[in-house]
């Protein structure tokens, strides 16, 4: 199955699954469904470089789905577009 993510303000707002039949245009088929801007992802992070979830930040310069900030001290991995932390009071979840 395929995944596609709705984007409102570069925020997904929710994800939805197509079947691969609309494939490699799963985008456009989510677009006539339901409107607005949508951007395919995949759980293994070969589209994007994360999974899209709810509150994720859609980077259209580095074409990446980005995970919420868990606080000011967290430090965005370019190459992974995860956070990262140094700081061992903070419970950090692994994507």
């Amino acid at each position: 199955m395929a995944h596609c993510a709705e984007i409102v303000n570069n925020v997904v707002t929710r994800v939805v699954v197509i079947s691969n039949d609309y494939e490699p245009n799963v985008e456009d088929f989510a677009v006539e469904l339901f409107g607005g801007v949508w951007k395919q992802t995949s759980y293994n992070g070969t589209i994007r470089k994360n999974f899209a979830g709810i509150d994720f930040t859609y980077d259209e310069l580095r074409d990446a789905f980005i995970p919420p900030q868990c606080h000011d001290e967290a430090v965005l991995d370019e190459q992974t577009c995860l956070w990262t932390c140094t700081n061992s009071d903070h419970d950090i979840i692994k994507l």
